[in-house]
């Protein structure tokens, strides 16, 4: 067993932590009751595992965190704190804590700590995994599929060709999207993206084709449209399956002959725009069911392309799993490793949220894996926690909020990006906040 160093100011403290860990558990327990005393036992000797009050006297327990590492880079250092703040959890993080403990604890939860630290420490076999030759663009893969994809691509971005994207949410219609637009004559002009899906029925016709000052309440100046905006370029239409059926005509015979008029305006005015649109659903059956224009799907469906799921293509798994990891440690500045057991567990997963959801979980592990490893027990610990929060849960888990310490510490306080890490909704990011103060 390896031999603990534990610094803690509180004699009760101390003496109860000596004794279930050494007597109890049967570790080779050495104290300290401050940071002097503690430092000195540093110089003299190498300790694997370091447990520290943060606040002991006049220096901190980062200043053992400090001297530990500096004395063994391989030290897993624990420190604890009845009064630990965001900067704390921070800068404990940055200095390579291995964990954080909130005072008062069970001392059970101390040795499970404590066993983890211990089983880090020692060579599993599972190696970490390296992948050479990484593309420079996430649309990555070489399942039949995909190249099918590719094929459709590199033949439709020279041309004008109306095209339909289909595929799962997460898929990537909007980056297939975005590709063919770069590899196209209207590379260097606007690609205008639209959400159809979030914008309410009424103010679809005014988002799209722009309105007049005065056209309805609330326009105080005249407003252009996505499609006038993306002239000479793109138009991307998401969703395009949500559209309302009573302005799927107007749709269409824009796709017809070309020509914007905003609400309010007398004429119409041409415009020379490409369109791109995407959909998860299926507008074939739509368009039989009578719940979506036939002739606007045969408008759209100029060049068909669809999106095959993650989950029919497992050996694009790794690929991607290794150009997220990358993209998140160059992001936050870490030093994350996924092992041969991690790939393995991420290629078993059914993936319901795709390459996004993959992307977000691997984002998520690069920082709140420990050590940053991303073996197979710290991937099944993430996909269980985002599957408990789809199926309802209201909380992370039992660390949520040392995790979102940890997320928005890397993201520099970006919420967006932090609840998109986390798994949940930017709404119930704020919510909990406001609970930890």
């Amino acid at each position: 067993m390896p031999k603990i160093l534990i610094v803690e100011d509180d004699p009760s403290l101390r003496e109860t932590m000596i004794t279930f860990l050494r007597d109890c558990e049967g570790y080779e327990v050495d104290a300290a009751a401050s940071t002097q005393e503690a430092l000195t036992r540093l110089a003299n000797e190498t300790y694997p595992i370091v447990i520290s009050d943060v606040y002991v006297d006049e220096r901190t327990g980062l200043d053992i965190l400090k001297a530990a590492k500096s004395g063994n880079p391989d030290c897993s250092v624990i420190l604890m704190s009845g009064r630990g703040s965001m900067e704390t959890v921070m800068e404990a993080t940055r200095r390579g804590a291995f964990d954080y403990v909130a005072k008062p604890f069970e001392l059970d939860q101390i040795l499970e700590v404590v066993r983890r630290a211990e089983a880090a420490a020692i060579p599993s076999g599972d190696e970490d995994t390296e992948i050479d030759d990484m593309p420079e663009t996430e649309m990555i893969g070489s399942s039949p599929s995909m190249i099918e994809v590719y094929k459709t691509i590199s033949k439709a971005a020279p041309t004008d060709s109306t095209v339909l994207i289909q595929g799962e949410t997460g898929t990537g219609k909007e980056m297939v999207a975005r590709m063919i637009h770069n590899n196209s004559l209207r590379a260097q002009q606007p690609f205008v993206p639209v959400d159809c899906a979030s914008i309410a029925a009424s103010l679809l016709e005014s988002e799209l084709f722009g309105a007049m000052r005065g056209s309805y309440t609330g326009a105080d100046r005249d407003r252009v449209g996505a499609l006038e905006a993306a002239n000479n370029g793109t138009v991307f239409l998401d969703e395009i399956g949500d559209i309302d059926h009573g302005f799927q005509l107007r749709l269409l015979r824009f796709l017809q002959e070309r020509e914007v008029r905003p609400l309010g305006a007398s004429r119409a005015k041409k415009v020379d725009v490409r369109v791109i649109a995407a959909t998860n659903r299926d507008l074939a059956k739509m368009s039989e069911e009578k719940k979506f224009r036939e002739d606007l799907y045969y408008r759209l469906a100029v060049v068909p392309i669809t999106l095959p799921p993650l989950r029919d293509r497992r050996g694009d798994i790794p690929l991607l799993a290794h150009f997220f990891l990358r993209r998140a440690s160059e992001r936050y500045s870490l030093d994350a490793r996924i092992t041969g057991s991690g790939l393995r567990a991420l290629q078993e997963h059914t993936w319901p949220g795709n390459v996004r959801q993959l992307q977000h979980l691997v984002e998520r592990l690069a920082i709140l894996a420990p050590q940053n490893r991303l073996d197979e027990e710290a991937v099944l610990d993430a996909i269980q926690s985002v599957s408990a929060k789809e199926a309802g849960a209201e909380s992370l888990a039992e660390t949520e909020t040392e995790q979102i310490r940890k997320v928005l510490g890397a993201t520099g306080g970006n919420k967006s990006r932090a609840a998109k890490i986390l798994g949940i909704e930017r709404k119930t990011l704020y919510r909990k906040l406001e609970r930890m103060g």
